[in-house]
């Protein structure tokens, strides 16, 4: 276990380096922690479109999935069954890469998480769903907005409650 701790440390700590190279054009416009925030989520996003990929067009193959009291669509379906992977990576990349400073226990901090992402997905669904409706935007376009709207949310959230730290303001 000592030897799994140590490489997964030296790997956290490359991880960090990587992106602290790419830091200081963006250092006057942002803050470390935010940077780290929005490669870190960069990244998870397309771990997020990759998954959905994978599953939908080779797992589910596009079939509608019977759970013999309720037939679900693939495409809501691979929703479901990525959830839980990304709630969890993206809670560990954000738990050790962004905000390691952190002190509060590891299950405390999933426990703050959830709701968060929970509450984003919700306000994702809404604004989507309210911009292409009823505004008559281009889903693209609204999904590109509302992603807009739910970082500063999510980081915010995650800052100031899910990984606070005495000193976050310093970050």
């Amino acid at each position: 276990m000592f030897l799994a701790g140590k490489i997964g440390k030296l790997f956290i700590d490359w991880i960090q380096s990587a992106i602290d190279f790419f830091y200081p054009p963006f250092s006057k416009f942002m803050t470390l922690q935010f940077f780290r925030y929005g490669a870190v989520g960069g990244f998870n996003l397309l771990v997020d479109w990759t998954l959905y990929f994978i599953i939908y067009q080779f797992v589910l193959e596009k079939n509608l999935v019977d759970f013999g009291f309720v037939a679900m669509s693939s495409h809501i379906a691979t929703l479901g069954i990525k959830f839980p992977v990304m709630l969890l990576f993206g809670f560990l990349m954000q738990k050790y890469i962004t905000f390691s400073a952190s002190e509060i226990r590891g299950r405390v901090q999933l426990l703050r998480y959830s709701p968060v992402v929970v509450l984003n997905l919700i306000i994702s669904y809404i604004g989507i769903k309210f911009l292409v409706e009823s505004v008559h935007l281009y889903p693209s376009l609204s999904n590109m907005i509302v992603t807009l709207f739910t970082i500063v949310i999510s980081y915010l959230s995650q800052k100031h409650f899910t990984f606070k730290t005495v000193t976050t303001d310093n970050d």
